[in-house]
């Protein structure tokens, strides 16, 4: 049947909130496709607001790989912020697609792509405002498939009772695949209706379906077992892992939004996947192995790109963007190839260790000369190697300097608080080597004017890292640490006032321990905050300890679980893991193996360079490491004529 659009009655709503735009939809490179010539339909949501989910690499190129597809359409919907939603609920609206305002409800698949565990709230509230029911057990032939994913989606147990399934690891292939079960599902006429077509779905391993699975637990709240409840159900479900990401150049048009969002940039990533093996690091861990895009793919994205959108900025993402094999040619000639037309260029935060001052040079030619930020994480040297961050203080000073000498003025410095063996002398070690850096720039360029911000943020230890088991510290001693050290930097009389510092409240942290590391139990902790008003959780405007602190004493009553149990606990080397069914690539015993090397202070090297370390990734991928370079380079390579971009063509080398 063909569904309208709500904008006639969401229209009227609009002149009553904040931020109207961000519900009209219309941006340059949407794509509207008519519902009756498609047999597949998909709703991608970000659940955040628009601001913070339309920049979204995972959904936007989802979006495209989907709409490339005939006979399939792709919409996407973002969180609505609380005005906005109590109109909805009184005017009877029900949640919505940004692209053509068609109702949630009425599509066959509802995935939302989680970056943070602080967006399950925002999960509940949209699935019922579409007027799905919240538990997956309620939902019939009509409703939607709802799915999850994203890095969130690796323990995907805490929202189990309101998932349908979940997807593990790369999603370019796995939506395609779940496209064409569902399509030959409905060819056939449903045969089975809803529990035939999960079935299919988890049978085939292309999802997590969490019905299927039954788990048992011990008199002392651990897991005593997790396994399948059907026959033909996998006892372990694999990551999905895109090996060639030439392949995958997207996204090839971005969308350019028609209100402000957090960023504004067209992104390209350079490369998924990290080996350098940073304990505290679960994007590291689960994107494993290393995969390059050629110098060329990155050229023509960013031509067509930047010729796509207008933007002039263009960030060169991965989790560790200067460790490129190519990342000095590929930034000078990026920087050649638009000289005089205001494009700029940006990393993410960038190693100590993989910088360096003609890459920033290149990066800052065309653009504005920003600050530089650097992510030690820990202060001591012993911490650091606890973490696995094999970054020396000799290291930092050495960058700082030269950076300080040839113009730069400001450094950004990225620690965490709370990490395994810490103690308060680490900490207060951030205090003296942010002196260390003031004293070493104020040396190297011969200038007052220098500044240094210490960011921290506290430690969450999450599923597939070696810090799984790790006890988390409450938030209360983390607090006192940090006063102490803003107070050790402001009784620095040479070098306080130069240093800046900024820290995050360490109890949204203790709830992101909670929902990273819980099981299906902490569903009804989700439930009972969501239900007291809980939403936009990762904002601190709108985020409540005391609520979530209340629904758990609620929801965990005289038992043995508690708050405290689920994050401040060390758990041991034979409890079952929430997410032990669910397969990273990674061996539970190296990842043990590692945990007990940290308590050791033992460093590990990054195995992109050095001999295996026998992680499990590689062989169970029956491929290598990628450790380029490719030799390639862009050419022919003349500048940009004029104002408008002209796609690179490709390498012949």
């Amino acid at each position: 049947m063909p569904v309208e659009s709500l904008f006639a009655r969401l229209e009227p709503l609009l002149a009553r909130v904040q931020k109207p735009i961000q519900y009209v939809g219309g941006e340059l490179n949407a794509t509207l496709k008519d519902w009756d010539t498609t047999d597949v339909r998909w709703c991608l949501m970000y659940p955040d607001a628009y601001e913070v989910g339309l920049p979204n690499q995972g959904v936007a190129i989802l979006y495209e790989v989907l709409n490339e597809r005939e006979g399939v359409l792709a919409e996407r919907s973002y969180a609505v912020w609380p005005d906005l939603e109590a109109l909805m609920r009184e005017h009877q609206v029900p949640q919505f697609t940004v692209d053509a305002h068609r109702p949630v409800k009425a599509f066959d698949l509802f995935g939302f792509s989680f970056a943070t565990e602080l967006g399950y709230t925002n999960m509940l509230n949209a699935i019922d405002l579409a007027g799905i029911p919240l538990l997956a057990a309620d939902r019939g032939d009509d409703d939607p498939i709802v799915l999850a994913g994203g890095h969130a989606a690796f323990n995907p147990e805490t929202i189990a009772e309101f998932l349908d399934a979940a997807v593990l690891g790369d999603g370019e292939q796995a939506v395609l695949r779940i496209t064409d079960i569902v399509r030959a599902f409905k060819a056939e006429g449903s045969p089975g209706g809803r529990e035939e077509l999960l079935f299919r779905l988890a049978t085939d391993g292309v999802v997590y379906v969490p019905r299927f699975y039954d788990v048992d637990y011990l008199p002392d709240g651990r897991i005593r077992r997790v396994v399948p409840n059907r026959a033909g159900i996998p006892f372990r479900v694999a990551k999905h892992t895109v090996m060639n990401l030439d392949e995958w150049p997207y996204p090839a048009k971005p969308l350019v939004p028609l209100a402000e969002t957090v960023h504004e940039r067209y992104s390209v990533e350079i490369f998924r996947g990290c080996t350098r093996g940073c304990r505290f690091c679960q994007a590291g861990m689960i994107t494993r192995p290393v995969r390059e895009r050629s110098i060329d793919t990155i050229g023509a994205m960013v031509a067509k790109g930047l010729e796509a959108t207008g933007l002039n900025e263009v960030g060169l993402l991965s989790l560790s963007s200067a460790d490129h094999s190519e990342i000095g040619p590929l930034a000078k000639q990026l920087a050649d190839r638009y000289e005089g037309q205001n494009v700029s260029l940006s990393l993410p935060s960038t190693r100590v260790d993989a910088f360096n001052v003609d890459l920033a040079n290149e990066l800052s030619r065309n653009g504005r000369r920003s600050g530089l930020t650097f992510a030690p994480e820990g202060a001591s040297e012993r911490l650091r190697r606890v973490i696995n961050k094999m970054v020396s203080e000799e290291d930092l000073i050495r960058t700082v300097t030269a950076a300080y000498a040839n113009g730069w003025r400001q450094v950004k410095l990225y620690f965490m608080c709370g990490l395994p063996t810490e103690t308060d002398d680490d900490v207060l070690e951030i205090a003296r080597m942010a002196a260390e850096v003031i004293k070493a720039g104020r040396e190297a360029s011969g200038k007052r004017d220098i500044k240094c911000t210490v960011s921290i943020g506290p430690f969450v230890p999450k599923p597939h890292t070696p810090f799984q088991w790790a006890p988390m510290l409450d938030h209360k001693t983390i607090d006192e640490r940090l006063l102490k050290l803003r107070k050790a930097i402001t009784a620095d009389r040479q070098y306080g006032k130069a240093i800046g510092m900024r820290y995050h409240d360490g109890r949204p942290a203790i709830i992101e321990g909670l929902l990273s590391r819980g099981d299906r139990r902490v569903g009804a902790v989700i439930r009972k905050v969501w239900e007291d008003g809980g939403r936009f959780d990762g904002w601190s405007e709108h985020f409540s300890y005391d609520r979530w602190e209340r629904a758990a004493a609620e929801a965990f009553g005289d038992g043995p679980l508690s708050l405290d149990w689920y994050t401040t606990r060390e758990r041991g080397e034979t409890e079952v893991l929430a997410w032990d069914h669910l397969d990273s690539g990674l061996d539970k015993e190296w990842l043990w193996a590692d945990w007990q090397d940290s308590l050791a202070a033992v460093e590990v090297e990054d195995c992109r360079w050095t001999p295996c370390f026998d992680c499990g990734v590689c062989p169970q991928l029956g491929t290598d490491i990628q450790v380029g370079p490719t030799g390639r380079v862009l050419i022919p390579l003349s500048p940009v004529v004029g104002t408008g971009a002209v796609p690179w063509p490709t390498s012949r080398g």
